[in-house]
């Protein structure tokens, strides 16, 4: 069953606790979701904290899957420039579908859902964002029509010894 998609949900403590279980379950797995396993609740929520403040600001966009039974099941951020010369490109943050869902498209869907939720927003030409090399992840984005544009060697030190490639991806709107 296909997931349902809704941008700007309200923030309910539910909502909220639904997303750090998903940001904790996608770490724990083995996503590059910004942290590395083991960690806990209290380890992402001042990240998630940020994140509702940016929205607060009106810096950023939430878009959350659901899945049938109504739980969080996948979520990204669309979060706008500030800088005056890059408003017309928005970044994409923190893509996630829970382990339980994939290998179900789901993934895709929640990047096609995430393009159609930047096409309403004014002047919106492009969305940038970048994943951490080595996992394959430049790969799934390309086959959903991103394309490299850059790549900072070493820069994600995900332990000592183990440093992987920051990957730009943008997907051009126009």
């Amino acid at each position: 069953m296909p997931l349902t998609f809704t941008l700007d949900p309200p923030v309910t403590p539910g909502l909220r606790d639904g997303i750090l279980e998903l940001w904790v379950d996608v770490t724990e797995a083995g996503g590059a979701v910004g942290f590395v396993p083991p960690v806990t609740r209290e380890d992402v929520r001042p990240e998630l904290v940020r994140q509702f403040v940016a929205m607060e600001e009106r810096r950023s966009r939430l878009l959350v899957g659901f899945d049938e039974e109504g739980r969080v099941a996948a979520t990204a951020f669309l979060t706008l420039n500030t800088h005056r010369l890059m408003t017309h490109w928005i970044w994409l943050y923190t893509v996630m579908v829970h382990p339980r869902h994939q290998g179900k498209g789901y993934g895709r869907d929640l990047l096609a859902a995430a393009e159609r939720a930047a096409r309403t927003l004014p002047g919106v030409e492009a969305i940038r964002l970048t994943c951490r090399g080595g996992l394959g992840l430049e790969g799934f984005y390309g086959s959903c029509g991103y394309k490299e544009v850059g790549r900072v060697p070493a820069a994600i030190r995900v332990a000592p010894g183990d440093d992987r490639d920051d990957v730009i991806m943008l997907l051009p709107l126009t």
